[in-house]
C-alpha cells in the first residue's frame, strides 16, 4: 500500500522551502524535521506579547514593549568592547537602544536621525536609564503589520534563528492538504475542536497565551490524532492477532476447585473477577493476549495459577517466565503447596539445569508428564520443545520488550499470553504501552493484611533506629534495610551497604546480619536470602536487588536509607517487601535534610497512601511518563504533541474511539475509514499500514 498522493507535498525535502538550503536543512535534522510533515508538528512551546503601546513612561521592566520612536543621536563606543548606543524618544520619554559589535553604516540605514521605527524588545533599565539591548524588530512604520501581536516561540537548535522557524513552518502549513474528517463527529462537536488545517494554523499562530495550553481546542485535537493514530495501530495489531486461531482451552474446574478448597481464605472480588475474565479467553477460538496489572501483595500469583491450572484441565501445558532467577524460585516455593493440592506435576527450569538432569527435564516436558513449567528466559531455548503448550504467563513486563513478547508466542503455535506486572501503571500509560491487550487490574488487598506504618525520619535518627530494631530482633522480628549504593563512590555521599552492614553487625551481633546486592554470583545472592528466608539471619542489609517479587512474611520492618533518592515505585515496591504475613509492619524513611520539593513531594505521598494507583497517578505527575517507565525498555511511544501526564484523559477516549472504529469499518473503507488511512500515513504509523494491507 502507497502513500496517498494528496500527501506528496508534506513528504518532500526541506530544501524544496524558501529560504532553506541543504546547510540549514541538516541543522533542522538535528531536531528530528526532516520533511515538511515534521514542521506541521513542532509546535511552539511559548510567545511574547508584542502588542503596541503609546509609551513606556510607566512601564515596570523587565518587560518586552513594542513601541513607535523616534531617533536623537547615536553614541559611538568610547573604547574598544564597549557598545554602540541610540538614544529614541517615544513622545513622551526616552531611552537607549544597545548595540554590541555592530557596524556603523548598517545603524545609521536601520535608524537614521529624525526617522520613524517601530521597535520591539525587552525593556531594561540601568541607573534609571531605560534600554532594549539587541531589539529584535526594527521597521519602518508601514512594516509595522509583519509583527504579530503575540509571536510565537518555537524550540530551536543553534543555527536556526525564530524569524527561519516561523518562515519555514508558514510555509510548510500552505502545503497542507484539505483531509477528509478521522474523528468521530459527535466527539468532535462535543470538544469544539477545529478542523485539522484550521487546528494548525491556531495552534503555529496563537493569538494569545491561552492558544498555547495543552486543553486549548487547537491543540486538544492535535494531541488527540496522534493519541487516536497509535491506539488505531494497537488496535488493528490487537484484531489481527484475534483472527489468527488460537486454540480454545475449556477448564474444567476439576483442578480449580481443589485449590480453592485449600485455601485458607476467600480470594478477593477483583480476584474472581479477573480468574473469570481469564477463563473466557482462554476457552475463546482467539488467542488470549492479557495484562493482569497488580498492586503490591494484590494475590497475582493464585490468579496466574488458576490460569496454569485452566490449561493443565484442557489437556495441556502451561509455562510461567520469571526475569530472574531469584523469582523463578520464589514462584516455584509459592506454587509448589497449589500444585500439590491439585495433583500436577510442577518443575523450575533455569540456565543452572546442566547434564542428565536438564535431559531429564526435557523429555518430561515434551512428552507432557510436566504440566506446568516455571523458569527463566532458559524456556526461550531451541532445544526446549513443549508436548502441548496452551498458556504462557510472562512476570514483570518492563524486562520482556515486544519482541521477546511475540517469539514466546511462537514456541506454542496458538498459545494463549498472559502478561504480568507488579507495577501499577497508570492508566494513560498502560493503554499507551499496552493497548494492543486486554486489562485485568487487582485493585483489591487480600483479606489479613495489615496496613504498613511508614514514618518519615531524618538521617541523625539512625542510632535510635538501630536501637529500636535491637529491641524488635530480640521479639524474633525480621527486617531489611535498604542503602542506595553497593561500595563508597568519591562523587557521593551516601552511605553504602557495605558500611551500613559492618556497623549493624557491630550493633546487633555478627551471626545476625547478612548482605546482599547486585556485585555477587547468584550463588551467594541464593545461599544469603535463604538463610534470611529461614530465620536464621534477623536483619537483611541490602541494595535495591530485593525489590522485585522476594516473600518473606516473617519480615516486618523496612528500613530505607536515603529515601529522597529512590524514585516513588522503586519506594513502594521495597515497602511492599513487608507487610506479607499478619502481624502489623513498619517502613521507616530515612532522608538527608533539606529536603527538596520533589523529595518532599514523594515521601509525602508514602506516609499517605499505600494504594499502588494513586502513589503511580502521582509519580506521573512528578516525573513523567519517559523517566517513569524509562525510554529505552518501555516501548512507549514518543509523541511530539500529546503529553500523557496531561491529557491522560485523551488516551482513554482514543482507544474507545480506535476500537469502535474498527468494529464497524474492520477494513477502513468508508469515507471516515480512508480519512483514518491518511492519519495513519501521516503519523507514521507503519506498522499499522502493514496490518492493513495484509489485512
Amino acid at each position: 500500500m502507497s502513500r496517498p498522493e494528496i500527501l506528496f507535498p508534506l513528504y518532500s525535502t526541506l530544501t524544496a522551502l524558501p529560504g532553506i538550503g541543504a546547510k540549514t536543512a541538516t541543522l533542522f535534522e538535528t531536531m528530528q524535521v526532516r520533511r515538511p510533515r515534521d514542521l506541521l508538528f513542532t509546535l511552539p512551546h511559548s510567545g511574547i506579547d508584542r502588542s503596541r503601546i503609546e509609551t513606556i513612561a510607566q512601564i515596570e521592566t523587565p518587560r518586552m514593549v513594542t513601541v513607535e520612536i523616534e531617533t536623537r543621536r547615536h553614541i559611538a563606543p568610547s573604547a574598544k568592547g564597549r557598545p554602540w548606543r541610540v538614544e529614541v524618544d517615544d513622545g513622551t520619554a526616552s531611552f537607549q537602544l544597545v548595540f554590541f559589535h555592530a557596524r556603523e553604516d548598517w545603524l545609521s540605514r536601520q535608524l537614521p536621525i529624525g526617522a520613524a521605527r517601530i521597535v520591539s524588545g525587552k525593556l531594561e533599565r540601568f541607573d534609571g536609564i531605560g534600554q532594549i539591548v539587541h531589539p529584535d524588530h526594527i521597521l519602518a512604520p508601514e512594516e509595522a503589520q509583519s509583527i504579530p501581536s503575540f509571536e510565537p516561540v518555537y524550540p530551536l537548535v543553534a543555527g536556526i534563528t525564530q524569524k527561519l522557524m516561523a518562515k519555514a513552518s508558514a510555509a510548510a502549513l500552505a502545503l497542507a492538504p484539505d483531509l477528509g474528517e478521522w474523528i468521530d463527529p459527535a466527539l468532535k462537536s462535543r470538544e469544539a475542536w477545529p478542523d485539522w488545517t484550521q487546528a494548525l494554523q491556531d495552534a503555529h499562530w496563537p493569538q494569545g497565551p491561552e492558544m498555547l495550553a495543552p486543553t486549548a481546542p487547537a491543540r486538544a485535537r492535535l494531541a488527540y490524532d496522534e493519541l487516536f493514530a497509535h491506539q488505531l495501530t494497537l488496535s488493528l495489531a490487537r484484531t489481527a492477532r484475534r483472527k489468527r486461531a488460537g486454540r480454545p482451552s475449556v477448564a474444567t474446574g476439576r483442578l480449580q476447585s481443589k485449590v480453592l478448597a485449600a485455601l485458607p481464605y476467600r480470594p478477593t472480588g477483583a480476584q474472581l473477577r479477573a480468574i473469570e475474565a481469564i477463563a473466557d479467553d482462554m476457552a475463546a477460538p482467539q488467542r488470549m493476549n492479557r495484562l493482569l496489572q497488580g498492586d503490591v501483595g494484590s494475590g497475582k500469583t493464585l490468579v496466574a495459577f488458576m490460569a496454569l491450572l485452566a490449561a493443565a484441565e484442557a489437556g495441556g501445558q502451561g509455562a510461567m517466565m520469571a526475569p530472574t532467577e531469584i523469582l523463578a524460585r520464589q514462584h516455584l516455593e509459592s506454587l509448589q503447596p497449589l500444585a500439590e493440592q491439585a495433583g500436577v506435576v510442577l518443575e523450575l527450569l533455569t540456565g543452572r539445569d546442566k547434564g542428565s538432569e536438564r535431559a531429564a527435564k526435557l523429555a518430561a516436558i515434551a512428552s507432557g508428564d510436566i504440566r506446568i513449567l516455571v523458569g527463566t528466559h532458559a524456556v526461550f531455548q531451541k532445544d526446549v520443545q513443549f508436548n502441548d503448550l496452551r498458556l504462557v504467563i510472562i512476570d514483570e513486563q518492563h524486562r520482556f520488550g515486544v519482541g521477546q513478547r511475540l517469539e514466546l508466542g511462537a514456541k506454542g503455535a496458538a498459545s494463549d499470553i498472559l502478561v504480568m506486572t507488579a507495577t501499577p501503571i497508570p492508566r494513560s500509560l498502560a493503554l499507551a504501552q499496552y493497548g494492543d491487550m486486554d486489562l485485568s487490574i487487582l485493585d483489591e488487598k487480600p483479606p489479613g493484611r495489615q496496613p504498613i506504618q511508614t514514618a518519615l525520619l531524618p538521617l541523625d535518627r539512625i542510632p535510635d533506629v538501630t536501637e529500636r530494631l535491637r529491641g524488635a530482633v530480640r521479639q524474633g522480628r525480621q527486617a531489611y534495610w535498604v542503602c542506595p549504593l553497593v561500595e563508597e563512590s568519591e562523587v557521593s555521599a551516601l552511605t553504602s551497604a557495605q558500611e551500613r552492614f559492618t556497623r549493624l553487625r557491630a550493633a546487633l551481633g555478627e551471626d545476625s546480619v547478612g548482605l546482599l546486592h547486585g556485585q555477587m554470583l547468584p550463588a551467594e545472592k541464593d545461599a544469603v536470602m535463604a538463610k534470611f528466608v529461614s530465620g536464621a539471619l534477623s536483619v537483611l542489609v541490602a541494595t535495591t536487588v530485593i525489590e522485585v517479587g522476594v516473600n518473606v512474611p516473617a519480615a516486618t520492618i523496612m528500613v530505607i536509607e536515603h529515601a529522597e533518592s529512590f524514585g516513588l515505585s522503586q519506594l513502594h515496591q521495597l515497602r511492599g517487601r513487608v507487610g506479607r504475613g499478619s502481624d502489623a509492619s513498619t517502613c521507616l524513611l530515612l532522608y538527608a535534610p533539606p529536603l527538596g520539593e520533589t523529595g518532599r513531594k514523594r515521601l509525602e505521598i508514602m506516609r499517605e497512601t499505600e494504594d499502588g494507583f494513586r502513589i503511580a497517578e502521582a509519580d506521573l505527575e512528578i516525573r513523567g511518563a519517559g523517566d517513569l517507565i524509562g525510554h529505552a525498555q518501555s516501548g512507549l511511544p514518543r509523541f511530539r504533541i500529546a503529553d500523557l501526564e496531561r491529557q491522560a484523559g485523551l488516551m482513554a477516549t482514543a482507544q474507545r474511539d480506535a476500537r469502535a472504529l474498527l468494529e464497524t469499518d474492520p477494513g477502513l473503507q468508508t469515507p471516515r475509514g480512508q480519512a483514518a488511512r491518511h492519519l495513519l500515513w501521516l503519523m507514521e504509523q507503519d506498522e499499522a499500514i502493514r496490518l492493513i494491507s495484509v489485512g
